[in-house]
């Protein structure tokens, strides 16, 4: 464990009961950057849901495929993958793929759903990774959720006048995310030992068929998560890295 995770560790990391949620853009993003984190969390007695901007009706070059089609596919890829991780709930907002907006409406609706299921910690996009080396432009869409949830976070969610008619017509009462990990970031600064949990992200990821050849991409994550473990000390095998917030 580094001394970077066993500080948070310290502040409650992985504490039994802590509510964590997972907002992402697509089905299959956050099994690409947390899912073993996230099955580790879950084993250790954390209840994670998951939160979905979109349900990836863009995702297809079948001719023969329909949005519609491709959104209950993708959507059955995601429980299926959930449920191998211990997930307990998964939300779709359903919003169009590849058209997401930081807009206040949005904004809202993340509120919403923040001020609903409660989360101590929330997982989600590093919203200033627009490139990564020459070879990968970030797509809008992961920009966009990690740029809605942080302003969703704060200070909109935990302000009882931001909104006010969540409360005063929904009941919904303001809450305050105390913890953030930011994945898919440049710089990290927060590796979480995965090892005993890296076989259930692989196998999480085999759960969306429609979107990936598993033996390619099997590949690409191990090695991430190989380079990650060299900032564990005493050292695992496998990591996940994270820019980490503690909110006061």
């Amino acid at each position: 464990m580094s001394d970077r995770e066993r500080r948070v560790t310290d502040d409650g990391q992985p504490k039994p009961g802590r509510r964590v949620a997972a907002i992402f853009a697509h089905p299959d993003d956050a099994e690409f950057v947390c899912a073993a984190t996230v099955a580790k969390w879950a084993a250790e007695g954390q209840h994670v849901t998951y939160v979905l901007m979109t349900s990836g009706d863009k995702g297809s070059d079948d001719p023969s495929m329909s949005s519609d089609q491709l959104v209950a596919l993708r959507e059955g890829e995601q429980r299926a993958a959930c449920e191998v991780l211990g997930v307990k709930d998964v939300v779709f907002l359903r919003h169009p793929d590849a058209m997401l907006q930081n807009t206040l409406e949005l904004r809202k609706e993340l509120v919403r759903v923040i001020r609903t299921i409660k989360p101590d910690a929330v997982i989600t996009f590093d919203p200033t990774v627009r490139f990564v080396g020459n070879e990968y432009i970030n797509h809008p869409d992961h920009r966009v959720t990690g740029d809605v949830t942080l302003d969703a976070i704060y200070p909109a969610a935990r302000d009882r006048l931001t909104f006010p008619e969540l409360l005063t017509e929904e009941g919904l009462e303001p809450h305050k995310v105390t913890e953030v990990y930011l994945s898919g970031m440049e710089q990290a600064d927060t590796w979480v030992d995965v090892t005993d949990y890296f076989d259930l992200k692989i196998e999480a990821l085999k759960k969306h068929a429609s979107q990936l050849d598993v033996e390619e991409v099997g590949k690409w994550v191990t090695e991430w998560a190989t380079e990650s473990a060299a900032n564990l000390n005493p050292g695992g095998k496998y990591a996940e890295a994270f820019r980490y917030f503690k909110l006061d």
